[in-house]
């Protein structure tokens, strides 16, 4: 085994897993990681993001597979879908729950290259 020093990408991993594992019940698989960058990246670029706009993303998967995604990070408390304007059409937002998450994955980044 090497005993060269870690990558700060593998140390950043090394902390993720360690966050992750003190949420087990948040948990993320990787479509519901992929719409909940997209998500907060439409938040923080002040767009509007609707339900509609997610479930039609063909590269993350089925739009089944997409609402039912939708539906546990809505039920993790990730997200909340809120009425538009015209009451028609859902808008998903980010939770306190999700900002923090973010802030925390920041922190680890922020941690691993400190240690580099």
């Amino acid at each position: 085994m090497s005993t060269t020093k870690s990558s700060c990408y593998v140390r950043f991993l090394n902390l993720i897993d360690a966050l992750d594992r003190m949420n087990p019940g948040k948990k993320l698989d990787s479509i519901e990681e992929s719409l909940l960058d997209k998500i907060i990246l439409s938040f923080h670029a002040n767009q509007s993001l609707l339900v509609g706009d997610l479930i039609s993303m063909s590269e993350f998967g089925s739009q089944a597979t997409l609402h039912g995604r939708l539906k546990n990070l809505s039920a993790m408390g990730y997200i909340k879908m809120a009425a538009n304007e015209d009451g028609r059409k859902k808008e998903v937002v980010p939770t306190k729950v999700a900002i923090k998450r973010y802030e925390e994955i920041s922190k680890c980044l922020e941690k691993a290259v400190k240690a580099g």
